[in-house]
């Protein structure tokens, strides 16, 4: 694990159990995001990536199924206390340690902000490989094209990451150049952007 890695890992099983009490609803768009993906998956299970506490995959879990990964040890086991139900791993998104189109969906939802951004193009690619054909992708963000460093947070603990953030047009050109194609049939919010993997000739 590269040293940026282990500083977001470290951080957040820092705050692994005060994030879990504060970060509790989401936007209503974020449901019919997840009915979307669902749909597009066509059965096939979906990967929640930089799944947290797993509350983005416990509302997946309820449209099919799914697998959660986070980098953060910490993370794995509130999301395992709190959905003991469910599939939780540690891993990272830049080495997933899943089989070739293993997945019908993909969801990244506010996790790539914390990778660095010659990182990312390596998470694309791994997104693409583990998507079957015709997979979706469904990424929210922080739009904009600064960063700042985060030394506390969830309680004032003390973090050490940095929050990257991202013009769509920026992670658009990233998609297509790893395989994808934007989904352009629905208006998303300017902060999610969503991509197909094209299907085999």
């Amino acid at each position: 694990m590269t040293d940026a890695l282990a500083r977001i890992s470290t951080s957040y099983d820092t705050v692994a159990v005060s994030y879990a009490e504060r970060v509790v609803d989401g936007p209503e768009w974020e449901i019919e995001g997840f009915d979307l993906v669902t749909a597009l998956a066509d059965d096939r299970p979906i990967l929640d990536v930089g799944c947290g506490p797993g509350r983005t995959t416990g509302l997946l879990s309820e449209r099919g199924p799914v697998v959660g990964l986070d980098l953060s040890p910490g993370m794995i086991e509130v999301a395992r206390r709190d959905h003991p139900e469910l599939d939780f791993r540690v891993g990272s998104m830049t080495a997933l340690e899943f089989p070739d189109e293993s997945f019908g969906g993909v969801v990244t939802w506010w996790s790539i902000i914390h990778l660095p951004r010659n990182v990312v193009p390596v998470a694309f690619a791994e997104f693409y490989r583990v998507l079957a054909p015709d997979g979706v992708l469904l990424m929210g963000f922080h739009v904009g094209e600064d960063s700042t460093h985060k030394t506390s947070g969830y309680g004032d603990l003390p973090m050490d990451v940095y929050v990257h953030r991202w013009l769509p047009e920026q992670l658009t050109e990233f998609a297509v150049a790893a395989g994808f194609t934007p989904y352009r049939e629905v208006e998303y919010p300017e902060d999610r952007l969503m991509f197909r993997k094209a299907k085999l000739a």
